[in-house]
């Protein structure tokens, strides 16, 4: 059963934006859609390490600052006909208030 750390509320990130934090030394982005959907994502395209919270956020998917790959923001998988898959951070909302799994920055340095 995982226990959840609350980040911050759904305030703080723009629509269509995302928020960086670091969690057991492992960089994680944090996406708002336009509908107000939260999506968890290490920080880290995994062709190029570009920084995937500073890319560009469209329906529910990201596109790397770097090279413009796109990844769906719920499963991590790159867009076709990109390939490569961002891992994902297990995250919820709950009364406006951001969810992270306690374990979430464990599982993403594997």
């Amino acid at each position: 059963m995982s226990e959840w750390l609350e980040i911050g509320v759904i305030a703080d990130i723009p629509r269509l934006g995302a928020r960086a934090l670091t969690i057991n030394g492992v960089k994680i982005a944090i996406f708002r859609t336009a509908d107000d959907e939260i999506f968890g994502l290490e920080d880290r395209c995994p062709h190029k390490d570009g920084p995937l919270s500073q890319g560009i956020v469209h329906g529910r998917s990201v596109a790397c600052p770097l090279h413009n790959q796109v990844f769906h923001l719920d499963s991590g998988m790159g867009a076709d006909p990109d390939d490569g898959c961002a891992r994902t951070i297990q995250v919820r909302l709950t009364g406006g208030r951001i969810y992270i799994a306690s374990g979430a920055g464990q599982q993403a340095a594997e």
